[in-house]
């Protein structure tokens, strides 16, 4: 064609300006490929960690020093993750994540399981005594002291029945399972899996 240069692919002849056209349309679609590859990603990983993690910051004290809340030093942000409940059921001993009832208000908090479903609960020596037997001290949680207040007090016994009897490490300044009962399974949001601020505390929880 007089005054146009062309390009020739077998039987077919394009212009210059339509290969760049094409080539454009190429990149667009790549382009757009990417980003729905992208985005795809992103909303997968929205929806495992909206449906299996959480997080929280620390607020109080009431689980130092595994997990700390002072005003005075940056509080502990914690990851908790319910995929493990997903498969089995929480065990002594384990960090979990419930809405509290304190003071009728609905408070996200952390404490630590000590009775299991099933089992009678009651202080002696400031120790955990299950069933009337004193249970194993875990090496890692040697600093433990529980105090026997309200639902524990001067030895009352107090019983499981179908939820998880918890506590908080500082039991001497903790609203837990003493004073409003067992926490049933439905109410836990999952357990307390890994510190990620600050910086210095960063590691798996206790």
């Amino acid at each position: 064609m007089a005054g146009e240069e062309q390009y020739h692919n077998g039987s077919e002849a394009l212009s210059m300006g339509e290969v760049s056209s094409i080539k454009a349309v190429s990149r667009c679609r790549k382009l757009y490929r990417f980003l729905v590859g992208v985005f795809a990603i992103i909303g997968v990983f929205f929806v495992i960690y909206h449906s299996g993690f959480s997080l929280s910051t620390i607020y109080t004290n009431s689980m130092a020093p595994a997990l700390i809340g002072d005003l005075d030093v940056p509080r502990d942000v914690v990851l908790s993750e319910r995929v493990s409940y997903w498969f089995r059921k929480p065990r002594r001993w384990e960090i979990v994540k419930y809405d509290s009832l304190e003071l009728d208000l609905k408070t996200e908090v952390m404490k630590r399981v000590v009775g299991l479903p099933g089992e009678s609960i009651s202080i002696k020596d400031n120790w955990v005594m299950i069933d009337g037997e004193a249970i194993e001290r875990p090496d890692e949680l040697g600093y433990l002291t529980y105090y026997g207040y309200d639902k524990l007090y001067k030895g009352k016994t107090a019983e499981c029945g179908e939820g998880y009897f918890v506590m908080g490490d500082d039991s001497s300044d903790s609203f837990d399972s003493r004073y409003e009962g067992s926490i049933e399974f439905d109410r836990l949001e999952g357990r307390a899996w890994l510190i990620i601020w600050p910086w210095s505390r960063i590691g798996f929880v206790k």
